[in-house]
């Protein structure tokens, strides 16, 4: 253990990082990202030589609107980088990839026109559905995001399709939005025979942020499905006879049915109090043995407070790059592969701040060492995962070395009813903690989230409301509310600036001279808000009504002003006018319906890099109305 001796007093140099500095982060850098998640393979769209041979409904383009005014309509522009389908009564076919998958994880971003209707096939057998289904109340397995059906035309009337797995929710943006996906699927399962071991299921499905399934089983390929067989491989698979489509950024990861796995490992548990790990070679072991697995239940006595060092090797089933991942509730721990360290959490993290490593891992057996030190006496263990190349994120701990809920801790859910609700929260905006939020639940099932510190909107969602566990249970933890459902976060800066001139830098905080003064908010009969703020002598009213049936939020403005006031209406790193005054922003992830103000004509520039949406304000008394739609 001279290694950990070593370690321990490079800790005390401060040359490794404090617990202190990863604790409180709140920006990940990009080479953090790096370490956080193997790359991805980049479906090359600059032709469709990723394709089989194809049919005249499918091309590449540069650029693609959906025609706002038209159903099942693109208008696109030349170029690469999209994947568009636009099928006609005689060319309409499908789309499959030059390449077969087993286990496969898939992101990739979709774009439906009014009303049109299309699928991607994992192995060209089993349908996640894709749709325009904004608006959609009761989202059912033919929505966007939805398992489809499997069908037999042999069963009774009525009955022939069977199997649909709806979404939890409706993620659903609007037409001509682009729409991320994220889904982990895997294969059917065969044995040396033939014979089907094993049902395909889809581990998870994502859309545009929200968790649609998890762990969902199909027991057969789903309807006008391209095959009706199942195999171990198989093409990806686009529909091309439904309506258009368009797609791009589409990057997936291969995977085989192997893990990593654990080889002669033995366990030393030490007493120890201390946040920070012990020079192991001062302490005596209270025990040693032999196991088979690592976890936090190998800690002796109710509420000890123990050391566990776990050394063997961890067996790799192919040499390269390895990801390890490891998260402690309230404690801390260390991760040496080969007596190098991978992993740090020396002090007192919590569940939710994982630390992320990356290592090069020989074929067959490589030394580590892993340390949990459950140094509080109350403690619900660590996690550990890992993920290879062809290797899918797999857990190393055992199952039950983690206790989140211990048995106790319900969710706390609140809504509104028949008025709206406010709740004022921490909230987590773009990776960072807002302390000075009001969430504004409404009955229509259209939510938003406003920041007083710095007079600006910060989100809305639709669905159910708030998750407020971490405010109210116990004494509560971070404090922070959850928005429930899809949210769309905006840029959350200011919206409202006195500028010199259209060219002017925008202020990323609220000025602590005195000039900005938060003047709270006034309720009318349905419970509404409307916020008030002074900025220098301009008095500013703000005021947000959900619609009653789709994803909008008809924002008022309400000034007094000596001067002209300028507001930001959106920023992104693309924004296009469209027609009859609707701007997309940040590359399409939602729309500003500006046509309601013919007087007052919005700006698009460029500032740091970034695109912003602008609007002079001229001095008086002012009203500007717009509605943000997702």
């Amino acid at each position: 253990m001279k290694n950990l001796t070593q370690y321990s007093l490079l800790l005390v140099a401060g040359l490794l990082i404090s617990c202190a500095e990863s604790k409180y982060e709140t920006e990940t850098t990009s080479k953090e990202e790096q370490q956080k998640v193997l790359p991805f393979t980049t479906l090359n769209l600059s032709s469709l030589d990723a394709f089989k041979p194809v049919s005249s409904n499918w091309k590449i383009v540069g650029n693609v609107n959906a025609d706002l005014d038209q159903k099942r309509a693109f208008l696109s522009e030349p170029g690469k980088g999209i994947l568009l389908n636009e099928p006609d009564k005689e060319t309409k076919k499908h789309l499959f990839t030059a390449f077969e998958h087993g286990d496969i994880e898939i992101e990739f971003d979709v774009m439906m026109p009014i009303q049109s209707n299309s699928g991607m096939y994992f192995q060209g057998r089993y349908e996640v559905q894709l749709f325009d289904s904004w608006g959609v109340k009761e989202a059912k397995h033919s929505d966007i995001g939805g398992i489809y059906q499997r069908w037999d035309k042999d069963r009774e009337k009525g009955q022939q399709g069977f199997e649909g797995r709806a979404p939890k929710v409706n993620a659903a943006k609007a037409p001509g939005l682009w729409q991320h996906f994220k889904v982990i699927f895997h294969a059917p399962k065969f044995d040396a025979s033939g014979k089907k071991t094993k049902n395909a299921w889809f581990e998870e499905v994502w859309l545009n942020g929200a968790l649609l399934h998890k762990n969902q089983e199909v027991t057969g390929p789903t309807r006008a499905c391209a095959f009706n067989d199942e195999k171990p491989m198989g093409p990806l698979m686009i529909q091309g006879d439904h309506g258009p489509v368009a797609f791009r950024n589409i990057k997936y990861k291969l995977y085989e049915d192997k893990k990593l796995t654990f080889d002669g490992v033995g366990l030393k548990e030490y007493p120890n109090k201390s946040q920070l790990i012990p020079d192991l070679d001062t302490l005596v072991a209270e025990r040693e043995l032999k196991v088979d697995s690592v976890s936090s239940l190998m800690v002796t006595g109710q509420n000890a407070q123990k050391l566990l060092v776990y050394e063997g090797n961890l067996n790799a089933p192919k040499a390269g790059d390895y990801i390890f991942e490891m998260g402690v509730h309230r404690g801390g721990g260390l991760l040496l592969i080969e007596k190098d360290t991978v992993l740090n959490l020396d002090g007192d993290f919590e569940l939710g701040k994982p630390v992320f490593g990356k290592v090069a891992l020989k074929k067959g057996q490589n030394a580590f060492t892993l340390i949990y030190n459950k140094h509080r006496p109350y403690q619900r263990g660590f996690t550990l995962y890992s993920e290879g190349p062809g290797i899918a994120r797999h857990p190393l701990h055992a199952e039950g070395s983690i206790e989140v809920n211990n048995g106790e801790q319900q969710e706390i859910v609140i809504g509104p009813e028949q008025d709206a609700l406010i709740q004022r929260s921490f909230l987590m905006h773009q990776g960072r903690k807002r302390t000075h939020t009001i969430s504004v639940g409404t009955p229509q099932g259209i939510h938003y989230a406003y920041d007083l510190a710095f007079g600006s909107l910060l989100m809305g969602w639709s669905g159910d409301f708030l998750n407020v566990t971490q405010m109210w249970h116990a004494r509560g933890h971070q404090q922070l509310a959850q928005p429930l459902g899809m949210a769309l976060e905006v840029h959350g800066k200011p919206d409202f600036a006195f500028l010199e001139n259209e060219k002017s830098l925008w202020p990323d905080s609220i000025p602590e001279d005195g000039t900005y003064k938060q003047l709270g908010f006034q309720l009318d009969k349905k419970g509404l808000p409307t916020f008030a703020m002074q900025l220098l002598d301009a008095q500013i009213n703000n005021k947000f009504v959900a619609s009653d049936t789709l994803r909008k939020l008809n924002r008022t403005v309400s000034t007094a002003s000596q001067k002209a006031l300028w507001h930001k209406l959106g920023e992104g790193k693309v924004i296009e006018k469209l027609p009859n005054s609707t701007y997309a922003i940040d590359d399409k992830s939602y729309y500003v319906d500006f046509s309601k103000n013919s007087k007052y004509e919005p700006v698009i520039r460029k500032s740091n890099g970034r695109e912003e949406l602008i609007v002079k304000i001229p001095e008086g008394n002012q009203e500007v109305s717009y509605q943000v739609i997702w």
